[in-house]
């Protein structure tokens, strides 16, 4: 019987482009679209943010899963280390709730409400998870470690992030892409399909904050289909809010001023993912028995490049055993700091080490 399939979660670098690009067919979206310029562009902008070259504010994170075998890219994830600049604010559409009542009519209205907002010192934001479709109920649950790297990573460069940490999720959309809340509200304004605005909002904002009404705007008046999706999560997305709702994110009664997905929120050392993680000294030993299951990640002094692995290992004070096999692999020498995130759920059972 062949051994399972390992992988590693490491810094996207720039020669990963073709592989980001296929990835991309799979989920076309701002943080990781299908276009191979602007991808090589955020593929360079993640390279300098991990080697410390950028401001803070300007930094996005992109991180790959590997297949330890092939070296295949099978999944992506990133952190926008802040939202909201002086060039390009933090855009959203808050979701009031507004009752009318007239006495001479005995009548009485809860009406919806949307009203856009701008941010200039917005949150730092989870972005885009990706996963190759082959690999979705893969017994590793590589959607959770992509999702959870992110926190480790948060808590191991803790200064360089936002006190919020914010999750756009995508709603109820169309099999072909419609967006019925684009069609209803923002294709009002300006004469772009769903698709080319949310392309087009990734380089320059500027257009929405000019077109976009100011005012409050009912949603009573859209129609049902639009109503149906404000706020709410697709069927692609519950498993990630669920993830995030065990986290303590909550939706803000924020919602995107394009699809209508909700955003939700949560104090960033309030997260257990990033409060748990510990900083620990490595000890290149093998286990006594199998520890608990967790990530283990590694920084370069000089900030250069980033890994991660999961494992089960056992800390033992400030130490953390770490096998000769996984030390080569991350190359871990005796004493090196480590990053530990213990929280982690067991994989499927045919992956869990034996006793």
């Amino acid at each position: 019987m062949s051994a399972p399939p390992t992988f590693t979660i490491r810094a996207a670098r720039p020669k990963d482009l073709a592989s980001l690009h296929q990835l991309s067919t799979h989920l076309n979206s701002v943080n990781l679209p299908n276009n191979r310029d602007y991808l090589a562009r955020l593929l360079d902008v993640s390279n300098q943010s991990f080697g410390g070259l950028l401001p803070a504010e300007e930094r996005r994170y992109i991180f790959v899963a590997v297949e330890g075998s092939s070296g295949e890219i099978v999944g992506s994830s990133s952190i926008i280390g802040k939202l909201g600049t002086s060039d390009s604010p933090y855009i959203f559409l808050d979701v009031i709730e507004e009752e009318k009542y007239s006495s001479s009519l005995d009548q009485h209205f809860r009406h919806l409400a949307l009203r856009i907002g701008f941010s200039f010192d917005g949150p730092s934001e989870l972005g885009g998870l990706v996963l190759d479709p082959k690999y979705r109920r893969h017994p590793a649950r590589l959607g959770r470690i992509l999702s959870w790297v992110r926190f480790l990573f948060i808590a191991c460069r803790r200064e360089l992030f936002q006190a919020k940490l914010l999750a756009e999720l995508l709603p109820p959309l169309e099999p072909d892409g419609t967006s019925h809340m684009w069609e209803a509200y923002g294709r009002r304004f300006c004469n772009m399909s769903y698709a080319e605005a949310d392309s087009r909002s990734a380089q320059d904002k500027s257009f929405i904050r000019d077109l976009f009404p100011s005012g409050l705007v009912y949603a009573s008046l859209m129609n049902e289909q639009a109503q149906a999706v404000i706020g709410q999560v697709g069927p692609q997305t519950i498993g990630v809010e669920r993830m995030l709702r065990e986290l303590g994110f909550r939706y803000a009664k924020r919602i995107d001023p394009f699809d209508g997905g909700p955003h939700y929120v949560a104090n960033t050392d309030d997260v257990p993912a990033v409060a748990d993680t510990r900083a620990l000294r490595a000890r290149i030993a093998t286990p006594a028995g199998t520890g608990s299951y967790g990530l283990v990640g590694r920084i370069r002094a000089d900030d250069s490049d980033f890994t991660a692995h999961p494992a089960c290992l056992s800390a033992e004070g400030n130490s953390l055993a770490i096998p000769p096999a996984l030390a080569e692999r991350l190359d871990i020498d005796e004493g090196d700091e480590l990053w530990w995130l213990p929280r982690l759920q067991y994989p499927d059972a045919s992956l869990r080490p034996s006793k």
